[in-house]
């Protein structure tokens, strides 16, 4: 008998944009359902659709922000997830110049940039952390563990 767990099996593919301006602000959206959280932009990857190329759908999907594929800053495991297993990614972006975002509603009801000692609440440690990994240089690896919330 082994103790090899096997192959994880079906878990689905999350991914999102830390997106940082030249003033060190991040990019974040306002969700219209759940919590009505700030959230960096994000969602699941459609069928056979690769993480990064996720990313940058739905942070189109979002803001009507269209970007190169950014540089992958995380990669989380999430065995809780309300979907099921999900194995998200993070891509970091660094931009120099001035982005425009415009919230795309029905999903969105609001975007703009924050400093990070002020981010908006309600948001979840799990954000907060693919925001700092998201400032650090390497690619960080984590397991998330169930969400805690903050005002």
């Amino acid at each position: 008998m082994t103790n090899d767990p096997g192959p994880i099996g079906s878990a689905n593919i999350g991914a999102a944009s830390v997106i940082f301006d030249s003033d060190g602000r991040v990019l974040l959206v306002k969700h219209t359902y759940g919590h009505f959280n700030g959230e960096i932009p994000g969602g699941v990857a459609l069928p056979d659709e690769a993480p990064s190329v996720a990313a940058q759908r739905e942070l189109h999907e979002e803001t009507t922000i269209v970007l190169p594929e950014g540089e992958l800053s995380g990669v989380y495991y999430d065995r809780r997830h309300r979907f099921g297993p999900m194995i998200h990614f993070a891509f970091r972006y660094l931009t120099t110049g001035q982005l425009r975002a415009l919230a795309v509603p029905p999903e969105i009801s609001d975007v703009g940039w924050f400093e990070l000692d002020a981010l908006p609440g309600p948001m979840s440690d799990f954000t907060e952390l693919r925001i700092r990994d998201g400032l650090t240089s390497g690619v960080a690896y984590r397991v998330v563990e169930p969400r805690m919330w903050r005002s």
